[in-house]
């Protein structure tokens, strides 16, 4: 029955972000085939933060009518509506519509908004319920939670990406006597499997995660539901699982509640308000630079190398961050002067990935295999580095309280948007980043 109990709870878990990261995955080849080309993953970002409007109703629910709200109902919506959305992604990603005379994909940003609505939704939702299990399930549940990047991941390395190829075309040009003029064009040539089978894999994820869920409601109820524990965020709610489990007996409780009294006394004491304010700021640098500010731009940081290096980079970032989550959960350093330190080593890979979506089409090392490697290895030191920050500060705030561990939240979020909302504007309002073509572009030595 315990076995049992596992496999449920970690496959619920992979509902919770595996849509959006899947998303993510799979740019390398959908910006070739849709019209916003490489301007799209900064127009992602931003609907991504306009679907945190899902968690915000849920909190205000929960805090303005307390009880009223079940919980049951809304993950069973956002489930459904995480399957239809995947299954319509695997019909309808590619058809545009004519936007104020441009061709744009309507069609895969709407849908694209309810998959994050759907992931964003389950931050405060999918760990409540799982309150109501012994804590050794939720700890299951959180392996289930990293699984949905890791997964999406190593499948889309398994896809693999079309490989460009220059091909002479011709053309007829002339009004009066027929001129044929040869040009290079770059041709892409197919994946391993289609970008189709790839969304319905996805789907098929969120039905795993659906059965799931109707299995573990099936279970006998021996713990009540608690709602008391909200976290609208994600790492918030991760490390609330994995650093402090739910004690089972009365006189473990009370033990329990014992240590943390004391424990909270000696963090209170040990960070001044300078260091909470610092940490509050770290947590809005990180992810504006992982959620908001880098992910725009990722496009003109990698494909001038390549669309095989825009894979790797895609894929093997989105393995990276459940992995440096793991790596938190058995080797903790809180001091803050390491964390400093790794957030000024993952700015400065950062600070190399915008530098060279700044010079593209023409970055540095283009065309070579070495700049292949850096730009891959920079994104993936990138996302490992400041996904590391970002859950050991919020295990600094969850062992301070409840109340920072919100307001931790709260930074994410603020972060995140800032980060959105100042790329979108410059990439697609000022076009401060130039795309290029693979075969015409024409760098100087």
């Amino acid at each position: 029955m315990a076995l049992q109990v596992h496999l449920l709870a970690c496959a619920f878990g992979l509902g919770s972000w595996v849509a959006v990261n899947g998303l993510w995955v799979e740019l390398p080849l959908i910006v070739n085939a849709l019209p916003e080309g490489w301007e799209l993953p900064s127009y992602l970002t931003v609907i991504i933060q306009l679907a945190n409007l899902g968690p915000l109703l849920v909190t205000l629910m929960h805090k303005l009518c307390p009880g009223r709200l079940n919980e049951r109902a809304i993950i069973y919506s956002i489930l459904s509506i995480g399957i239809l959305s995947c299954i319509l992604l695997v019909f309808f990603w590619d058809k545009t519509t004519i936007v104020a005379g441009a061709s744009h994909s309507t069609a895969f940003f709407i849908i694209t908004f309810f998959l994050s609505l759907v992931d964003c939704t389950s931050s405060v939702t999918f760990l409540p319920f799982m309150m109501q299990l012994p804590a050794k399930y939720i700890t299951t549940y959180f392996i289930g939670e990293g699984l949905s990047g890791f997964i999406p991941g190593v499948v889309a390395l398994a896809q693999g990406v079309g490989m460009a190829k220059c091909v002479n075309s011709s053309q007829t040009s002339g009004n009066y006597t027929d001129v044929e003029e040869w040009s290079l064009q770059t041709e892409y040539l197919p994946s391993n499997f289609s970008t189709e089978v790839f969304f319905s894999f996805l789907a098929a994820m969120m039905c795993i995660s659906l059965g799931a869920f109707v299995g573990l409601n099936r279970l006998p109820r021996i713990f009540e539901l608690s709602t008391e524990n909200l976290v609208p965020d994600t790492v918030g709610s991760v490390i609330s699982g994995l650093e402090k489990p739910r004690a089972e007996t009365d006189g473990h409780k009370s033990q329990q509640e014992g240590e943390e009294k004391s424990r909270s006394l000696l963090v209170e004491l040990q960070h001044s308000i300078s260091q909470l304010v610092f940490m509050y700021l770290l947590v809005v640098w990180v992810n504006a630079l992982t959620n908001g500010l880098l992910p725009s731009v990722q496009t003109y940081s990698c494909m001038p190398y390549g669309n095989l290096a825009y894979h790797l980079s895609a894929a093997l970032a989105s393995v990276a961050n459940p992995v440096a989550c793991t790596i938190a959960m058995f080797f903790q350093n809180r001091s803050l002067m390491f964390l400093c330190a790794l957030t000024v080593l993952g700015t400065g890979f950062g600070a190399y990935n915008m530098a060279m979506a700044a010079m593209s089409p023409c970055p540095l090392l283009r065309g070579s295999a070495l700049g292949e490697a850096i730009i891959v290895l920079s994104w993936l030191l990138f996302t490992g580095t400041l996904s590391y920050v970002k859950v050991m500060v919020g295990v600094i705030l969850r062992d301070r309280s409840h109340s920072a561990l919100v307001w931790c939240g709260a930074a994410a979020q603020t972060g995140s948007l800032f980060g959105s909302v100042t790329m979108f504007p410059l990439v697609n309002v000022y076009r401060l980043f130039q795309s290029g073509d693979f075969c015409n572009t024409e760098c100087p030595l």
